[in-house]
């Protein structure tokens, strides 16, 4: 029988402690939900004693019917010298109404004299008292041991006379943290493996990554004996972050043969990984392990030509089963193979190609990546470029010209852009005008403008991204500027590209690009 470990997730609590992290209340239930769904087994759903929201998210999550997940409260033990009972973080824990309540306490000697400010018989008191008190309300203890490895290594014999108070007044679980986040793998396994054979309460591990290693240090906490990993999803947290549920699942699942997660789940976790990062309005991680886009990109080819024959060669899992996919990079070092696997990626007919076509797009690609133009993150540019070279390019409308204003018409007043464009769509000559908060903004404008007549389907485009990258300084303003555009329609997000020493040119083929892809994308589906 497999070996079963608890995930607890605390994303929402200790994950928002993160810079620049913050989750709306009806972020924080969404993405509660959505933990449930995934068969996270505990959600750390906040800190009731320290603000509203986390009080609102209590009440609101106590109306959803959850599938799998059990809501735990955060919070401290009593305080020095004061009955549990009257202690209000306490009582807050309590009103809370959760299955669950963690609680933290010290076990290093240097945050009971120094923080704490009191004796160690005291602090022994606090942690009994406060698992005591909550067991009698009927709930489910888990007592977080603070700063417990740099706390055993200073005293071992205090460290576990804390833990040995926990579990003697009722702990579920004793989870020992690397609040600090210092320390080594081989020194959380050691550790770990003294604890567990020592005492009888299941032991969870909660790491943090200040030097790199949270992910490290947890699975060598379960390898070690623990039943139970702490973490975030994407590794959000203080300062460096918490360890990263993102890449221990998968990790404990398909690398230690652990009952974790269900595989069915598990195909879930790249979208899981972007669902997080959208409600913090952060960009996706494309060099995340298991799920960014990069995970499974091959540039090399070598490395294309040997995935091409047998994908293990270089990929230590298959893409699917942690819902992520393969993606051909391409450049001027790419060969034939990849030439000829990225176009049957995209869907530009690359099955269909002989070596001469292959050869001439390769030479194409070289011609025009020495130009400044880059295809790896640009797919949809070089989709067209794939059509453009094999003579099977139809383009859906012609540029007779554009014209882009910025006026600013005093100190104080707003900068103003305007974009005039012309086309020819289907024989007829459409001539637009629009205003918008850049020049860009302004050209993209009154391009949709021009065409939604003809291809309603590019309302829904929307530009989610836009990089400008200089690519001869040296030149200063007259430098030339490669342009990368991301859109997406709610659905699929694609990546153009465009090289002028004109920035403004340049946005504009990476703009034609864009909705061109659309539509060519729009034109297969009814075929």
């Amino acid at each position: 029988m497999k070996r079963k470990v608890t995930i607890y997730d605390t994303t929402l609590r200790d994950g928002a402690q993160g810079e620049g992290v913050s989750f709306s209340s009806v972020g924080k239930l969404m993405l509660a939900k959505r933990l449930d769904q995934f068969g996270v087994d505990y959600i750390e759903g906040g800190f009731p004693g320290s603000n509203p929201k986390d009080i609102e998210f209590f009440e609101a999550i106590r109306k959803e019917e959850l599938q799998h997940a059990k809501i735990a409260a955060f919070g401290s033990t009593r305080r020095v010298r004061s009955r549990v009972q009257d202690d209000v973080n306490v009582k807050s824990l309590l009103a809370a109404e959760t299955p669950v309540v963690t609680i933290f306490g010290k076990t290093w000697k240097l945050h009971v004299k120094d923080v704490l400010r009191t004796s160690l018989k005291e602090n022994l008191a606090m942690v009994s008292d406060t698992v005591a008190y909550l067991k009698s309300k009927g709930k489910e203890v888990i007592f977080d041991a603070e700063h417990l490895f740099d706390g055993f290594k200073d005293d071992p014999d205090f460290a576990m006379s804390v833990l040995q108070a926990a579990e003697s007044a009722g702990a579920d679980h004793l989870v020992l943290c690397d609040t600090n986040g210092g320390c080594l793998p081989h020194e959380i396994f050691e550790i770990t493996q003294g604890i567990v054979s020592t005492v009888h309460t299941p032991i969870g591990i909660h790491a943090h990554n200040d030097i790199g290693v949270g992910v490290a240090n947890a699975i060598e906490g379960v390898r070690a004996g623990a039943t139970q990993v702490q973490g975030t999803m994407n590794g959000y947290g203080e300062r460096c972050g918490n360890a990263n549920l993102i890449s221990i699942i998968p990790s404990l699942k398909l690398k230690l043969d652990v009952n974790c997660c269900h595989a069915r789940k598990l195909r879930h976790l790249r979208d899981l990984s972007m669902f997080v990062d959208d409600q913090i309005n952060v960009r996706h991680d494309t060099r995340a392990p298991y799920v960014g886009r990069s995970a499974f990109g091959h540039k090399g080819g070598a490395h294309v030509n040997a995935v091409q024959k047998n994908p293990a060669t270089f990929e230590h899992i298959e893409p699917e089963t942690v819902g992520n996919e393969r993606h051909i990079l391409i450049s001027e070092h790419s060969g034939g193979s990849s030439i000829l696997l990225k176009a049957i990626e995209v869907g530009a007919g690359g099955e269909a190609a002989s070596k001469e076509d292959t050869a001439a797009i390769l030479k194409e690609l070289k011609s025009l990546e020495h130009k400044g133009y880059a295809y790896e993150s640009a797919d949809a540019s070089f989709r067209i470029l794939v059509q453009k070279v094999l003579k099977k390019h139809k383009p859906f409308f012609e540029l007779d010209g554009f014209r882009v204003t910025v006026e600013k018409s005093g100190k104080d007043a707003p900068c103003v852009s305007e974009a005039t464009v012309k086309v020819r769509v289907r024989g007829e000559i459409e001539h637009t005008v629009a205003e918008g908060d850049g020049p860009v903004n302004a050209l993209d404008s009154a391009l949709r403008k021009a065409l939604k007549g003809f291809y309603p389907e590019i309302a829904n485009v929307h530009l989610s991204d836009f990089r400008v990258r200089i690519l001869d300084p040296q030149e200063a303003t007259a430098a030339t500027t490669r342009v990368q555009i991301e859109s997406g329609d709610g659905v699929d997000t694609w990546g153009t590209v465009g090289v002028s020493e004109n920035i403004i040119e340049a946005s504009w083929e990476a703009l034609v690009d864009s909705v061109e892809y659309k539509l060519f994308a729009e034109e297969s589906k009814k075929s």
